[in-house]
């Protein structure tokens, strides 16, 4: 029975400096690969380090190269004059006493629709207007759905907010309220 002791331990011997040796060429394979990817993160930060030097080298060269010496010209100074008059003739057409507010009345258009533009609109267009607008309204709340009718209200409400933007620059313009969709008889009833 020694001997058989003696050939089991010698198996089981031979058995464990076969998985030691496994065991120690999977941990080299391991630590192979991980100097591998240390490597590779290593050349990858160079080359973004590289990539970052050379771009900023550009950026740097393009901003000496495009930024001439300020230098102040006649027409440059005649044109900014010329620019802040128009601004200040803006400012004071925009502030004059009795004027609606273009900001208002385009805000209300576009919340309420044509309703909106009897803030600052012709009253011959917006009553009729508004009144469509209010019984279409209705109509189509009780016949369509919500979800069906949002991009409808997408687009006519924006524009009905620029037409309010238009008749309240069109007041100030005028100092009364003016017409925006009938512009074409107006100029035939006045060259007639």
């Amino acid at each position: 029975m020694a001997d058989d002791d003696r050939a089991v331990l010698d198996r089981l011997a031979a058995l464990e400096a076969e998985v030691k040796a496994d065991a120690d060429a999977q941990r080299a394979r391991k630590e192979a690969a991980m100097a591998k990817v240390r490597e590779q993160r290593a050349q990858q930060l160079a080359e973004k380090t590289a990539l970052r030097d050379r771009q900023a080298a550009l950026v740097s060269t393009k901003r000496k190269a495009v930024e001439p010496a300020p230098t102040l010209d006649e027409d440059d100074i005649g044109g900014a004059i010329v620019l802040a008059k128009k601004a200040n003739n803006v400012r004071a057409e925009l502030a004059k006493k009795g004027a609606k507010s273009w900001v208002k009345s385009g805000l209300l258009s576009m919340a309420f629709g044509p309703a909106g533009w009897l803030y600052a609109g012709s009253f011959r267009e917006s009553i009729p207007a508004s009144a469509v607008w209010l019984v279409v309204a209705f109509l189509a709340s009780k016949i369509f759905p919500m979800f069906l009718l949002m991009p409808v209200l997408m687009v006519a409400l924006p524009l009905s907010g620029i037409a309010g933007v238009m008749y309240a620059l069109g007041y100030n313009k005028e100092g009364q309220r003016v017409r925006l969709f009938d512009k074409g008889e107006k100029k035939a009833l006045k060259s007639g």
